[in-house]
């Protein structure tokens, strides 16, 4: 797919790059196969809990983004999202076509008074959190906050070994600290490694993972 060029709007010294790149076919050639993307933001805004973060998100997962976006915008118009196709998940045309509507609707989004305001969009970016789950969570219907959530994630550094992930071997010096990054992964291991089919929201199951995970690391602060 190439590199994918990063998108920012500097306001003074203030900043905020997102980026969608690398899709992937998840679940080949079953019956429940989609492709997911990663987003990538770094930011010095402070409308962002976390200044780095990396996640991975399905279309129909920013369908439904839209739709809560466009609910609290009101009157507000929010921006389109790459239309549906008929091409095949295996059609790199497509795929791309796909992946720059996507990184459009993010780099418009990001930029919205209106859409920042919406802690849905900071979950969607910044934890990998199933869209039901983001629902509970600014419902209230969680143990956790929005903040709790998101620093969570980012306290793992899950989002930095995602990004690091793709890194070619032979780039990879001796002296990078792999170590570190595979001991602190292991906080969201079994939400952002979770390659299933986008979950309902009605009658999901409990988000266990991120609630034991959570209650461990408050803990631990604690003392």
């Amino acid at each position: 797919m190439g590199f994918i060029k990063t998108w920012a709007t500097i306001q003074g010294n203030e900043f905020i790059a997102v980026r969608v790149q690398d899709p992937r076919i998840q679940n080949e050639g079953s019956w429940n196969s989609y492709v997911d993307y990663k987003i990538f933001l770094h930011t010095n805004s402070k409308a962002f809990t976390a200044k780095t973060s990396c996640v991975r998100r399905r279309y129909s997962e920013f369908v439904w983004l839209k739709k809560k976006l466009q609910k609290n915008a009101g009157l507000v118009p929010v921006p389109d999202l790459p239309g549906k196709s008929l091409f095949s998940f295996s059609n790199d045309d497509f795929l791309e076509r796909r992946r720059k509507g996507l990184q459009c609707f993010l780099d418009k989004v990001v930029h919205m008074t209106v859409c920042l305001s919406d802690s849905q969009l900071h979950l969607f970016l910044q934890t990998q959190l199933p869209v039901g789950h983001i629902l509970d969570c600014v419902q209230g219907h969680t143990p956790y906050t929005v903040t709790d959530a998101i620093l969570t994630y980012a306290s793992s550094n899950r989002g930095y070994a995602q990004a690091q992930e793709e890194e070619p071997a032979k780039e990879r010096r001796p002296s990078d600290p792999r170590s570190n990054e595979i001991s602190n992964r292991s906080v969201f291991e079994a939400i952002s490694t979770d390659t299933s089919p986008l979950l309902p929201t009605d009658g999901q199951r409990p988000c266990e993972h991120f609630i034991s995970l959570y209650q461990s690391i408050k803990c631990t602060t604690a003392q």
